[in-house]
């Protein structure tokens, strides 16, 4: 297929698509805000205990999930913002393209492009991301992590429960 035949209708399969986007919106503009709160209330690296397991900490992660890279040199900045850019716009067409049916895999697309669209607008403004969820037992810590972070697992959850659990019933069940 190329350019001139695409029809616009053809990359709208999901009708539905725009409200998983504006799902992914809300998540960004929650992950904006709740990063927010821990930069102005939280001082860096300087812990805050909630509860015996959890506390708010401010962290500045310049690398990828877990600090991966994060000791590069700065390079890594623009390799995980062009990475991010580039599975978000994958992503936002999967999601445009999707049926309408399969529900459970949009709102697993529209947690991941929220999470990865505020950690991305983090790391272009600020050249790192702000985490500040510390999970912890013992002297053991998680970790820190942010909302985006979480959007980002719960949608990765999501799509592995539907691929491994709820695809095959339903493929079984169609070809039963």
């Amino acid at each position: 297929m190329n350019l001139q035949s695409l029809k616009l209708h053809d990359l709208f399969r999901n009708k539905r698509a725009f409200a998983w986007l504006l799902m992914s919106a809300l998540i960004v503009i929650l992950d904006l805000w709740t990063k927010g709160l821990a930069t102005e209330s939280l001082t860096l690296y300087r812990p805050v205990e909630l509860t015996s397991w959890l506390n708010m900490t401010l962290a500045h992660n310049y690398g990828a999930a877990f600090s991966f890279l994060s000791d590069a040199g700065g390079w890594q900045r623009w390799l995980f913002t062009t990475l991010a850019l580039l599975v978000t716009l994958v992503l936002i067409v999967w999601l445009l393209r999707l049926p309408s049916s399969e529900k459970l895999t949009a709102v697993a697309l529209g947690f991941i492009i929220g999470g990865a669209v505020g950690n991305l607008i983090d790391r272009i403004i600020n050249g790192y991301v702000v985490d500040f969820i510390d999970v912890y037992y013992h002297d053991w810590h998680w970790p820190a992590f942010n909302l985006a972070d979480s959007a980002i697992t719960g949608g990765v959850i999501l799509l592995l429960i539907d691929g491994f659990f709820l695809a095959k019933s339903t493929k079984r069940s169609v070809v039963d």
